[in-house]
Parts: C-alpha cells; sequence; structure tokens
C-alpha cells in the first residue's frame, strides 16, 4: 500500500527536477536526494521527507505505514518548506492528533519537496525511536551506503 490512503482523496505534487539537499536534525545527517532514484521505498509518497529518511538510515517513527492515518511521522521543516506543497486536510487532521504542533509542523509521509531549494527537518525528540529499538548501527550502515554522513 506503501503511501497511499484509498480512503483519502490524494493531491497532486511536483516531482523534483534537480538534485537537493535535507538536513536532518538533531543528529545533523545530511542527504543528497537524487530524484531519479525516487521512489527509494513503499514508505510515505514517493520522495516524501519519510521515505527519503528511511532509504538514508534516518529512523521515523511513522505507525501507520506512511498511509496519512495517524501522526507519528510528525517532524518539523526548519528551512525549506517553500518547496512543500500547502498540507491536505487529510494531513491537517492527522497533525490535530500529534503533541507539539506548531506552524513548521508536517507529517514526513505526506511531505514531497519539489526541489527547488534545500531542506532542514528536525525529528522531534518525542519521534526518536533509535536507540531503544537498537537500530542505531544498523542506520549508520544505511547513511554510509547511501553517501550520506
Amino acid at each position: 500500500m506503501g503511501g497511499i490512503n484509498p480512503y483519502i482523496r490524494q493531491t497532486e505534487v511536483a516531482r523534483p527536477m534537480r538534485r537537493y539537499r535535507i538536513t536532518f536534525l538533531p543528529i545533523n545527517v545530511a542527504v543528497e536526494v537524487d530524484p531519479e532514484r525516487i521512489p527509494y521505498s513503499a514508505e510515505g509518497l514517493p520522495g516524501s521527507i519519510l521515505e527519503i529518511a528511511l532509504a538514508h538510515g534516518v529512523e521515523l517513527d511513522h505507525a501507520c505505514g506512511g498511509v496519512c492515518a495517524c501522526s507519528t511521522c510528525h517532524c518539523l521543516v526548519r528551512e525549506g518548506s517553500r518547496s512543500l506543497p500547502e498540507p491536505s486536510d487529510a494531513e491537517l487532521d492527522q497533525l490535530d492528533n500529534a503533541p507539539g504542533v506548531g506552524p513548521q509542523s508536517r507529517l514526513a509521509c505526506q511531505s514531497v519537496p519539489d526541489g527547488t531549494c534545500d531542506l532542514v527537518v528536525e525529528v522531534p525528540e518525542w519521534n526518536r525511536n533509535l536507540i531503544q529499538e537498537g537500530k542505531r548501527e544498523e542506520a549508520r550502515g544505511k547513511r554510509e551506503e547511501a553517501g550520506g554522513r
């Protein structure tokens, strides 16, 4: 099913035409996104922040599998939000259930950058599940394979 919820109306998103960079905070991991490699997986919309993060070893909780049916992939887009489409009504409805929502809040599974600028995305502390699941080394290996720091 990856990224598509059959019960909500999907919005059209612009695919990136050039490479761009996403820096994930607070781990300060920067990844180069190559539009020709999208989609990376079946988690979240193709080219979404969630899909890019997971493909580069940056763990983000996503209890629903990235289909906009929960708020566990809530992230804060600190820079570059102009490259994202406006949130859909379904995304806004799910964000109503997320802790710590603010003007920079987005669901990583629904946020697809168009590549017009680089982004800085913060994974809130309550959404960092890396250590408790013992995936730190696995994630580091994925980042190294993908060419990230």
